[in-house]
């Protein structure tokens, strides 16, 4: 079992910058990708950014590009979610999550993860 727990949301005006944290933990941190995904109010959760654990490859969402950063810690077992030029349309809860099954590539797909984190929320004012 892994456990993931975001820390590093909170209120930003428009054009500010926030970094998120996922700490994983667990028995045996076993996963192969670690991504993180965003819900808006009535809308679905959606992609935003993936880094393979092991190359430190990453896998961005269009809307993101340029302004976000997926990077990880391996040595504490911790991705960040650096994100930069923040609009109000990037207000959402922000998930982590973590894959043990995609041996190759990257995916954007919610059901290609396993493990997830409870959440933090971002919210940016205009």
């Amino acid at each position: 079992q892994v456990r993931l727990v975001e820390s590093g949301g909170g209120l930003v005006q428009a054009g500010g910058s926030l970094r998120l944290s996922c700490a994983a933990s667990g028995r045996t941190f076993s996963a192969l990708v670690m991504g993180w995904f965003r819900q808006a109010p009535g809308k679905e959760r959606e992609f935003v950014a993936a880094i393979r654990w092991s190359t430190g490859n990453v896998y961005l969402e269009d809307s993101v590009k340029g302004r976000f950063t997926i990077s990880r810690d391996t040595a504490k077992n911790t991705n960040y979610l650096e994100m930069n030029s923040l609009k109000p349309e990037d207000t959402a809860v922000y998930y982590c999550a973590a894959s043990n099954r995609l041996l190759i590539g990257m995916s954007g797909l919610i059901n290609d993860y396993d493990y997830w984190g409870q959440g933090t929320q971002v919210t940016v004012s205009s």
